[in-house]
């Protein structure tokens, strides 16, 4: 599960939708504070087509203790909009894994929208 956390996070940095995409399953989405539940394919596009780079810096990948197939990601998330804006935030993403295929079935992004609602809200294409 760290493994596949990491290079879902790899391919959100590169805006990669094709490698994030293969992580998950057929059905995987993302719940986002900005963008509610939309599929990882169009999540991961419209965060490319709202960014020009950005840089995440993983803090710690953390598997469940409970014997669930979960994982949270600590990371900071350094974001920089094609408008030339940029925001940096701290994130603790549960990603929530199909247990028959061991494949990603869902991150649930979890950040202080406060902190970055000035900078990002309505700048998705």
């Amino acid at each position: 599960m760290q493994r596949a956390v990491r290079k879902y996070l790899e391919a959100l940095e590169a805006s990669d939708v094709d490698k994030a995409a293969a992580l998950f399953s057929p059905n995987g989405w993302v719940q986002s504070p900005f963008l509610g539940r939309i599929p990882v394919r169009n999540y991961i596009a419209k965060v490319a087509a709202a960014s020009s780079a950005s840089q995440l810096t993983v803090h710690d990948v953390l598997v469940s203790a409970e014997g669930h197939m979960r994982a949270v990601a600590y990371y900071l998330y350094d974001w920089r909009l094609k408008d030339g804006s940029r925001v940096a935030f701290e994130c603790a993403d549960v990603f929530n894994f199909d247990p028959e295929t061991g494949r990603i079935a869902s991150v649930v992004l979890v950040y202080d929208t406060h902190l970055v609602r000035d900078v990002v809200e309505n700048r998705y294409p």
